[in-house]
């Protein structure tokens, strides 16, 4: 399989021209920022069947299931004849080399076009549906020894329109993707699933008792030798015993290499037990096989442990809930059965089995589990449930609860908003688990230099087999210094170096209310030095409010606002959302006429009709171009002095007259200006404000919260280009909600949405996603992130560290015995390193 692959998706897009237009022009302005993306661009075809959307990318980098995520997102669909694969129950990978050598041979699978699996039990794989099956895949599985838990999926799965869900996997109907060297092979149909246990006669604890077992009788042995109390052939039975009990994974795993062309670590070291075995040094060898079996069920257990953090996130829910039917009786359900509409009764100090909103009490909820915010969270009931179930993602966050979080003081009645596999704690369990596959750049580096240094080593020891041509010693020592120096020099620290930490690192975000999608975000966000923000809702509250109303000559107040408040009515801007709502509170008598034909003009303004004349609504620079009149001195005069007061200010016009200007004020968060002196301390050098209002509002607001640069005037093109500029001056960081810059985020080195736990848009198109919508946990982020990748590099530099100490030392005489105890340790010591990750706490916020 090639680096790049190109892909060929037929896309389905709404039905309205402009939407599909606009859908299409910010799903490639998203694909085209994305690191892994060479080119995107979509052909459009002239026989009526769907554009293509022509794709050329790295999947190791930008997975074909995260191209979906953002198609979502953006507004359009991707059909697909691939299915989407995601299991984390795996049984039977045990450790980064042996996760790496099984993605390997998945990707020899005609029709799979991409597979990783981590060393924790993940598996994440796209496969073309028509060329392989789930069951062709899992016989696979099943020959190299991997199975899974149980027939349920761990992680549920996002249900979607197209999408079949079950145990295996999900649809995504008929794509077409060809790489450089995609095959085409033999057919199969999907089957259920027949997972079981595994892990040999002992269960998962097998290869951890077999090393204890391999040490045991490799001690009698090497005791009856040194006694004399029993015969030669006694101790050499132990040893021989010894030998099967340490090499029985590593034989197998050496084979499935060797099949796939490829030297790992675990043939090299049965080379070196092989070569001691034919020297007659049956106990050194027995020692290497010992350490390295316990070296291998150690790791195996880290893994575990911090795999079992992800786990404890899937646990919060319950998994039972009390349903209140129409007549007051209430029943006890499993959540798996709950229905959009349910009314659910939540009890004080338990924890709710849904996502959705409160209809009857008040109470305070601990959101900590999902969003990680440290203060319980207001609850009240909605006045109409009818309305709030029209526009359940709408809702403020005082009405809506998650599935997961702890309930207070109060009883409260909820409805379901969600299914239970759809629930927001639901999603962050998927994508946290689905991110160990998600390889960051230091695990790819380390990827290509074992390719290049495991043949080195090999040539090496091949040549000092012949040390005894030019060193006057026997074979016998120049073999045992080349079997040394080839245990000396297998980096299996290496190996496990980064996927630890970063599988760590993903843990503790995610329990802190942090989604990283992999260890690329992961890595990135603590590289960087410069951050921008988008103003409204990220370092604004996003709930401006009416401050003036200035009518021009001649105009009523009350004209004025009633013309305002019919037209954006219709939109859901914050800015019309504002008006409507203050604007009619303003209102005492007068009637708001019905607007009809709103026609949105992205970044500057609305048109609609309201009593059959055109009203126009919008920044002053929507005036004046594109055939619009431009505005009276008047009132450019009235809208000139708002700004120099840090107004955001909207033009409104009825036909031909200016009614006058609306001046508007949105409030800086509370911890914004706390959160930026926070990120200077991190080394966040740098910070932009980004905006699309006008420069004067723009300066009011950064220096309110202590950014010292503010770009405003900005289109949404132009926010995506800014970042761009920015990125191409070093690496950068985009903070907003993910929804309305999107791509500016997508274009940023990595992008970070906040509030994401009440909004899906959010979820699927950041890299980072901060929970809660809260500024404050963004230091938290960054903080571990750095933290990570410190540990990643001390990680580095002790496994290389140990092999450069290690090689010259066995190539003048060190044994096998201490080169296999240094080699094994070193492995545990960045196990051990990796996981203190997991107790990570942010000191800058006590």
């Amino acid at each position: 399989m090639s680096d790049q692959l190109r892909l060929d998706i037929p896309l389905l897009l709404p039905e309205v021209a402009d939407t599909a237009d606009r859908c299409v022009a910010r799903l490639t302005s998203e694909l085209e920022g994305r690191d892994g993306v060479d080119k995107v661009h979509v052909v459009r075809s002239s026989d009526g069947s769907p554009p293509q959307l022509c794709i050329h990318y790295r999947p190791d980098i930008l997975p074909l299931e995260r191209v979906r995520q953002l198609a979502r997102s953006a507004g359009a669909v991707l059909t697909g004849r691939y299915q989407h694969l995601f299991w984390n129950d795996l049984e039977g990978v045990g450790h980064a080399r042996r996760a790496r050598t099984i993605g390997l041979r998945l990707r020899e699978i005609p029709g799979v076009i991409e597979a990783e699996v981590g060393a924790a039990g993940t598996l994440r794989a796209e496969f073309e549906r028509s060329e392989t099956s789930i069951e062709t895949i899992r016989k696979i599985l099943l020959d190299m020894g991997v199975t899974r838990k149980s027939a349920a999926v761990a992680a549920a799965v996002p249900a979607q329109e197209g999408h079949i869900h079950g145990d295996d996997g999900h649809d995504h109907g008929p794509d077409h993707a060809h790489g450089p060297d995609h095959k085409h092979g033999h057919k199969g149909s999907d089957d259920h699933d027949h997972g079981h246990d595994h892990g040999g006669i002992f269960g998962e604890r097998t290869e951890l008792i077999f090393a204890l077992l391999c040490g045991l009788v490799l001690g009698i042995g090497f005791a009856i030798e040194k006694s004399g109390v029993a015969p030669e052939w006694v101790s050499f039975g132990f040893y021989l015993a010894a030998y099967g009990f340490g090499c029985w994974f590593t034989v197998r795993e050496a084979i499935e290499n060797l099949r796939l062309k490829r030297f790992e670590i675990d043939t090299l070291m049965l080379v070196a037990a092989a070569g001691a075995a034919a020297l007659g040094a049956w106990a050194e060898g027995a020692l290497l096989l010992f350490l390295f079996s316990l070296g291998h069920a150690l790791e195996h257990y880290a893994m575990g442990r911090a795999k079992r953090a992800i786990e404890a996130l899937a646990e919060l829910a319950p998994q039972t809930a009390i349903v209140k039917s129409a007549d007051g009786s209430t029943r006890e359900v499993s959540v798996e059965l709950l229905q959009i509409g349910d009314t659910v009764v939540v009890k004080p100090n338990e924890r709710l089995p849904a996502d959705g909103f409160v209809t009857v009490g008040r109470t305070a909820v601990n959101q900590a589990p999902v969003t990680g915010e440290s203060v319980p969270v207001d609850k009240e009931p909605v006045a109409d449930r009818v309305l709030a179930a029209a526009k359940p993602d709408g809702l403020d966050a005082k009405y809506r609860v998650f599935a997961g979080t702890i309930n207070g003081y109060g009883a409260i009645e909820i409805a379901v908003t969600r299914l239970a596999a759809d629930t927001t704690l639901a999603k962050v369990v998927k994508m946290v688990s689905e991110a160990e596959t998600q390889k960051s750049p230091t695990q790819r580096f380390t990827d290509k230099f074992e390719r290049i240094f495991v043949p080195s080593v090999l040539a090496l020891v091949f040549v000092l087999l012949f040390a005894w041509v030019v060193v006057d010693e026997p074979f016998r020592d120049s073999f045992y210094r080349a079997m040394a120096v080839l245990v000396a020099a297998s980096p299996c620290a290496l190996a496990i170096a980064t996927p630890s930490a970063v599988l760590s690192g993903v843990a503790r975000a995610a329990r802190g209310g942090v989604l990283v999608k992999g260890g690329g975000p992961l890595e990135n966000l603590g590289s960087l030095t410069a951050l921008a923000f988008d103003k409204t809702g990220t370092l604004t509250e996003g709930k401006p409010r009416i401050t003036d109303v200035v009518p021009a000559t001649g105009v009523p107040k009350e004209e004025l606002l009633r013309i305002a408040v019919a037209v954006e009515r219709l939109s859901d801007h914050p800015l019309a959302a504002a008006i409507a709502r203050d604007g009619e509170a303003m209102l005492t008598s007068a009637r708001v006429p019905v607007a009809d034909d709103l026609n949105s003009l992205t970044g500057r303004g609305v048109t609609a009709k309201v009593e059959g004349e055109t009203v126009q609504i919008g920044k002053v620079e929507m005036f004046g171009t594109d055939g619009i009149a431009p505005i009276g001195d008047e009132v450019a005069t009235a809208i000139a002095g708002l700004r120099e007061q840090g107004r955001t200010t909207m033009m409104v016009r009825m036909g031909d007259r200016d009614l006058g200007a609306i001046g508007l004020m949105d409030t800086p968060r509370e911890a914004a200006r706390t959160a930026i002196a926070r990120l200077r301390e991190l080394g966040i050098r740098r910070m932009i404000m980004i905006s699309g209002d006008h420069q004067k509002v723009a300066e009011s607001i950064a220096a309110e919260v202590g950014i010292d640069e503010a770009w405003g005037d900005l289109m949404p093109d132009q926010k995506v280009d800014a970042i761009r500029d920015l990125k191409a001056e070093q690496p950068v960081a985009m903070v907003g909600d993910g929804v309305n810059d999107a791509p500016a985020m997508a274009s940023a080195t990595v992008g970070i949405a906040m509030g994401a736990a009440g909004s899906d848009v959010a979820l699927e198109t950041a890299d980072v996603a901060l929970m809660a919508d809260d500024l404050a946990h963004l230091p938290f982020a960054i903080g571990l992130s750095r933290q990570t990748r410190r540990i990643i590099r001390q990680n580095l530099v002790v496994s290389l560290g140990v092999v450069v100490v290690l090689v010259p030392a066995t190539i003048l005489g060190l044994g096998i015995g201490p080169a296999v105890a240094a080699h094994e340790g070193s492995t545990l010591v960045v196990v051990a390193n990796a996981l203190r990750l997991l107790a990570y706490r942010d000191r800058s916020a006590a």
